[in-house]
């Protein structure tokens, strides 16, 4: 950042030194010229032819350098067939005056005629009354002032840019470092959190980096949530296992006769648990993706043709929004849809009634979707506890009690919810699956 605006300060500067230096050198010069013209003027009105043909001065020029040999200051009047009459600060020189036309104006040039010694001279040629003559009025000045008085301004302004641009870098420079300082901070405050001195950027910053430091800290804070869930589901994990495999163990070290079957039976709880586990672990996983996108209705046709196929005798039908989706993962629903539907075919009467996105919907943020059977049903009082891992009513049928524990925990996870209720229509249990719709 100050190397481009060092180079572009550059840039600027020189532009406007050029510009500048221009202006002022023809200034300068015209001011020269000006004081050239004056002095022609002022020739030709005091000119006059004399008796014998030849031009005088009615009035002496007023400038005393016009007397001096060599002052730098010099006049001449030519005219063909006369004798030049010229300035004593000629001395025994002339001036070499390029041929001008009758009546124009004065013309300025630089002239190099005299060895060491650059002149700037403006003539002109006009018939002077009495006379047939073109007459060549010139008035030569040398360079010499007039191009110091140009080198003082360009050493001015050299000097001046010089200092305006080292001044306006170091104010480039400090501004840089000024402004990217609370970044500097920001560094250290991270330093600071590697090495545990603290859990987040708790520094007053400047409000043009606030909002990176809030990022920063919700980035933080959504990584020891994930954090603390994996140590969690960990420790889930770890507790469901360990009373198969205690169960296991026993059986082993009786040498009981039903071995087999306890492994196979404990080896599938914990398989499911496994399952259960890792559908949560994908859940959390996915949650932060914001493509997430599923349509309802050909999860739910998937998850029929699953269930139809486990359970011939179960009718199961489908109704309402075939358009609407969910902003979750498609794997993630049909694991929910499964369980749910696979519940009621398993404990209902053989009917189940899958509504999507019925009108009844209370909010237009979230898709309800309603999965009822013609079974018996769950008590209210039962309701909140048949979420928990392992929670069963009925003992009679396989299961691991793991199916809506599932269902809410990865529901929950993409903001969603479930809740248990009674079908007015078939008699048997209502759920109601509650999932943010994809925008």
């Amino acid at each position: 950042m100050i190397v481009i605006a060092a180079a572009w300060i550059f840039v600027l500067l020189l532009g406007g030194g050029v510009a500048l230096d221009r202006i002022l050198t023809n200034t300068v010069t015209a001011s020269f010229d000006d004081q050239l013209e004056y002095v022609l003027n002022a020739m030709i009105s005091s000119a006059e032819i004399g008796p014998d043909g030849e031009v005088f001065f009615n009035r002496p020029l007023g400038d005393q350098r016009f007397l001096e040999p060599n002052s730098g200051l010099y006049w001449q009047i030519s005219g063909q067939g006369h004798t030049d009459f010229t300035s004593r600060s000629l001395w025994d020189r002339a001036l070499t005056l390029t041929a001008g036309q009758s009546g124009s104006e004065p013309k300025i040039y630089d002239s190099g005629q005299f060895v060491g010694e650059d002149l700037r001279v403006i003539e002109q040629s006009i018939y002077l009354p009495g006379s047939k003559v073109r007459w060549r009025f010139g008035v030569a000045q040398s360079r010499a002032t007039m191009d110091s008085q140009i080198r003082q301004l360009r050493q001015t302004l050299t000097y001046s840019f010089a200092l305006l641009a080292l001044g306006l870098i170091i104010m480039a420079g400090l501004q840089t470092l000024y402004g990217l300082w609370p970044l500097r901070k920001v560094r250290q405050a991270i330093q600071a959190m590697r090495t545990g001195q603290m859990d987040r950027v708790r520094a007053p910053m400047p409000i043009e980096v606030m909002p990176m430091v809030e990022e920063l800290n919700a980035l933080l804070e959504h990584n020891e949530k994930q954090a603390e869930e994996a140590r969690r589901h960990a420790g889930n994990l770890a507790h469901a296992l360990k009373t198969p495999l205690t169960v296991v163990m026993n059986s082993a070290t009786a040498r009981a006769d039903d071995l087999a079957d306890t492994v196979i039976r404990e080896a599938a709880v914990m398989r499911r648990q496994v399952d259960h586990h890792l559908a949560r672990a994908r859940a959390v996983g996915r949650r932060g993706q914001a493509r997430a996108r599923a349509n309802v209705w050909e999860s739910a046709e998937a998850v029929e043709r699953a269930v139809a196929r486990l359970y011939a005798q179960v009718r199961c039908d489908l109704d309402g929004n075939k358009a609407a989706s969910v902003a979750v993962e498609r794997q993630d629903l049909e694991e929910m849809l499964g369980n749910l539907v696979e519940n009621a075919g398993k404990y209902g009467g053989g009917s189940v009634f899958v509504t999507i996105d019925p009108k009844a919907s209370a909010d237009p943020k979230l898709v309800d979707i309603w999965v009822e059977d013609d079974g018996t049903g769950i008590p209210e009082a039962e309701r909140t506890r048949i979420f928990d891992r392992g929670a069963r009513l009925d003992t009679g049928k396989p299961g691991t009690g793991l199916g809506l524990a599932i269902v809410r925990d990865v529901a929950e996870i993409y903001g969603g919810l479930v809740e248990l209720d009674e079908s007015e229509d078939l008699g048997g249990l209502l759920v109601r699956l509650r999932l943010p719709r994809a925008g």
